[in-house]
């Protein structure tokens, strides 16, 4: 098979959108069904390897080097579980939390057997020197943590922000690791009335450079 044909085949077997390689290639839909038409044959070589990367092969299968069974044994050898990056958490003051998928991360089938998985992109600076702006958190889907934890919390049913939770009796500190930012403080009777909710544990940290 052409290119054109081994993307498209990957593609549907995998039960990826076009849109869905496109933000984990990061192009568009339109660029990825050009490539499936046959429209755009020459490609760069760093999206070749990021398109083999979203389509859990190798480039030398793309690019019809190797066959289908090589390819499944190589991408054997990296196997794991692919969780979507959703909207972008502002370390900072709270955001409306937004549950759009804007990319894909992996993580190890032993990790997946541990509980229900996402990631969050972080915005801001509040959560510095240890996370910084533009990092991604894998985040294990949790309605409560321990005091010192890093959890993902909503506020006000809608707004996402990344903090250290410190409990005490009459409430929940919500913590910035910069100074420059204050502490936010709910008793009890906010954490129903408002609410506030604990949605996950940040369990990892997927530092961006």
């Amino acid at each position: 098979m052409e290119f054109k044909d081994l993307v498209k085949s990957r593609r549907i077997a995998l039960g990826l959108t076009l849109e869905e390689v496109g933000k984990i290639v990061g192009v568009s839909k339109a660029t990825v069904q050009r490539w499936e038409s046959g429209e755009i044959s020459n490609m760069r070589r760093d999206k070749v390897l990021l398109l083999a990367k979203a389509l859990h092969t190798t480039p030398a299968y793309l690019m019809g080097w190797e066959d289908d069974k090589e390819a499944q044994n190589s991408s054997k050898k990296s196997k794991g579980v692919k969780i979507p990056v959703l909207g972008r958490v502002v370390a900072g003051i709270p955001i409306d939390a937004v549950e759009e998928i804007i990319d894909y991360e992996e993580i190890s089938e032993d990790m997946a057997r541990q509980g229900d998985f996402f990631a969050l992109q972080v915005k801001g600076d509040s959560m510095e020197p240890r996370i910084v702006d533009g990092d991604v958190v894998i985040v294990r889907k949790q309605e409560d943590v321990d005091s010192g934890d890093i959890a993902i919390v909503l506020v006000n049913g809608d707004e996402a922000t990344i903090k250290k939770v410190q409990k005490f009796d009459g409430g929940i500190n919500l913590v910035p690791t910069n100074s420059a930012y204050p502490v936010l403080t709910y008793t009890n009777k906010e954490i129903e009335q408002l609410p506030v909710r604990v949605i996950g544990k940040v369990v990892e940290l997927r530092a961006k450079f």
